[in-house]
């Protein structure tokens, strides 16, 4: 089974980590909007506990670069600008590059065959037109990118999919299935299969910087 690394995958062990686990969730899902306050007795009553375990994850959602803490303000859900939005895709093609050039050497056939089966999976999710595309996308490329055998560069890239995955939602519910996604990752597959490292650095580098651009464009003002 795969870890999802796009997001914290061990079980809750306290109130906060069950508040940071559902806060952060709901944020990767696009529930909260960009400059939204977030209440913390709303939020717990909801949750079912006190607002002190609430308020300990704000702190730690702000660590993650999610929240703010504003004074008198309270907690704001952070959002991106379109320089900022460009600038994690950009830090993304570099560490994505870098982990295809480590991972690479290192695949074997089973590795090859479990990339063909969560590529069939985003693409059926595609076909169907359903939002899972967009975490069926993350799975494919934290597949990947989990290989790399470094946790430092593994909990980088995640961090940068959960920034993204909001505006990846809504632009995939204003133009469904991105046409030339199917086309791109069965390059970067090939490519992965040529055991060509850098190669397979450079196909995965233009793909994350195209995807860039077509979301600009879609969130530029007067795009949508």
């Amino acid at each position: 089974m795969i870890a999802n690394l796009s997001s914290p995958s061990h079980a809750a062990s306290t109130a906060e980590e069950e508040a940071y686990l559902y806060l952060h969730k709901a944020l990767r899902l696009g529930r909260y909007k960009a400059g939204q306050r977030l209440i913390p007795e709303d939020i717990a009553a909801e949750i079912g506990m006190s607002r002190m375990p609430v308020r300990e994850a704000f702190r730690r959602l702000a660590a993650d670069g999610l929240v703010t803490l504003r004074p008198n303000r309270g907690c704001v859900v952070a959002g991106l600008t379109l320089e900022e939005m460009n600038e994690a895709f950009e830090i993304r093609s570099v560490l994505e590059g870098l982990a295809v050039r480590l991972v690479t050497p290192r695949l074997t056939a089973e590795h090859f065959e479990e990339l063909d089966r969560l590529f069939v999976r985003m693409e059926r999710a595609g076909e169907a037109g359903s939002n899972d595309w967009v975490l069926r996308h993350q799975e494919f490329h934290a597949y990947i990118y989990s290989l790399s055998g470094r946790p430092k560069l593994i909990r980088q890239i995640a961090a940068l999919h959960v920034a993204i995955e909001p505006y990846m939602r809504i632009w995939f519910d204003d133009v469904q299935k991105p046409l030339s996604a199917r086309e791109e990752h069965q390059n970067l597959i090939d490519a992965l299969k040529s055991g060509d490292p850098v190669e397979a650095e450079r196909v995965m580098e233009d793909h994350v910087l195209g995807t860039a651009s077509l979301l600009a464009d879609f969130a530029s003002p007067g795009r949508r």
